[in-house]
């Protein structure tokens, strides 16, 4: 595998409390990654880790061939972030949102890669309305094209869909699965088990601090015991799979 993301014995602790107790994980270039996690997991410790803004404890973390914490500057060049919350000033248009990263990234014509931006994403009949004004949806892709203004070949998207009704959530979907079909490498944190089921290439689930199980959703469903046959074969869901993995390291 040509490895974009290589995490090996991840530590971090906040006073007292251990929240990353060694995590270990790759992801694939061109690969959709979903990070699979309750609140309070680390899913986004682990994000904040991987895109610098916090130091490990202990631990490797490479991210496109840097390392976060010998080569922070490298890393921040080659990766874009995309947080719970939108980043877009709601004062601005759309087109202004975009052209004033582009301006502070240093990109060649920020009107032109507006643009095309608008355009890939669909928000082209929007583009002069203030940002304000967009749906939950609009704003999520807005989100999003703004943080590949500078064509970074990899994305860490910290829960996207959080808080969107059920159209914005299939919008951002769609174009999630677009920018992984482009090459772009995503690391997607969720708590939403359908969203990793539907996206993920590779599911991690993160639980007590560790990852307890890493791999296709084929890969995840051998775990789970094999399905009862009577009238019908009911294979079981991602939601079945993580409550039965989480619930057998607690020991319930």
């Amino acid at each position: 595998m040509d490895t974009a993301i290589d995490v090996k014995g991840l530590k971090k602790s906040f006073g007292d409390t251990e929240v990353l107790k060694g995590v270990d994980f790759e992801v694939g270039r061109g690969e959709i990654f979903a990070l699979l996690g309750e609140n309070g997991a680390g899913k986004t410790t682990t994000v904040e880790i991987l895109s610098t803004l916090r130091k490990q404890d202990g631990g490797i973390a490479i991210v496109n061939g840097f390392d976060v914490s010998s080569d922070p500057d490298q890393v921040r060049q080659s990766i874009s972030l995309t947080g719970q919350f939108a980043a877009v000033d709601g004062i601005l248009t759309g087109r202004e949102n975009l052209i004033l990263i582009a301006k502070l990234k240093s990109v060649a014509d920020p009107a032109g890669v507006a643009d095309g931006l608008l355009e890939r994403f669909g928000l082209g009949g929007a583009a002069d309305k203030r940002a304000g004004t967009y749906s939950g949806g609009m704003t999520r892709r807005l989100d999003i094209a703004m943080s590949l203004i500078g064509t970074p070949p990899v994305i860490f998207l910290d829960e996207p869909t959080t808080g969107l009704d059920p159209q914005g959530r299939l919008e951002v979907w769609k174009t999630i699965k677009e920018l992984a079909g482009s090459g772009v490498t995503i690391l997607l944190t969720t708590q939403y088990l359908e969203e990793a089921e539907q996206l993920a290439d590779r599911i991690a689930i993160l639980h007590g601090g560790k990852i307890i199980a890493d791999g296709t959703l084929a890969e995840l469903k051998k775990l789970f015991p094999p399905p009862k046959v009577e009238y019908i074969e009911k294979q079981p869901s991602l939601e079945d799979i993580f409550l039965a993995i989480t619930s057998k390291k607690e020991g319930r």
